[in-house]
């Protein structure tokens, strides 16, 4: 090992003496035997512990509700309940259009009531996930494409710092 690494690790063991005096009286109050490796650990565990406690109260108190982005519990809960019901509503919205359309084909006389199901109604308005069409439609194909060419065209972060470190 070099001079300076031996000199290092000699400076972060060393015992030092820290003395808190009265000035006027000159009577030691305090008195404590450090190094710097200890006075180096000690900050960095508070630190951690710090940053461990800020965290835990704003993710698990009601704190974290005036960070911007989160929303409360209770609006995501809420929120939650209203998407379900609306989809219900719509789903028994299309039932009830469905069959009201069915029972005019039979007030009209389009269809013969003994034909006519409440049953084979409702059953119509259930979508078949089968039927949905999830593939891509032309303009996505083509942001697709532009999004990928741009990526290309453009180095990443790291690829410019590799430049400039060759540099």
């Amino acid at each position: 090992m070099s001079k300076k690494k031996k000199s290092f690790r000699r400076k972060l063991f060393t015992k030092n003496r820290l003395v808190i005096l009265n000035e006027d009286t000159f009577e030691e109050l305090f008195s404590f035997k450090l190094n710097l490796m200890n006075v180096f650990v000690t900050f960095t565990l508070g630190g951690i512990f710090l940053i461990l406690i800020t965290t835990f109260i704003i993710a698990f108190t009601p704190l974290r509700e005036f960070i911007p982005g989160y929303s409360s519990t209770e609006l995501k809960r809420n929120a939650t309940k209203l998407a379900i019901k609306s989809d219900s509503l719509e789903t028994a919205l299309r039932q009830n259009e469905a069959y009201i359309k069915g029972v005019q084909k039979v007030l009209k006389g389009e269809l013969e009531y003994s034909k006519f199901n409440k049953d084979s109604i409702l059953a119509e308005t259930v979508e078949d996930p089968k039927d949905l069409n999830m593939k891509a439609s032309d303009a996505e194909i083509k942001l697709r494409d532009e999004v990928a060419k741009n990526e290309k065209e453009q180095p990443t972060k790291s690829q410019k710092k590799k430049k400039s470190d060759k540099k």
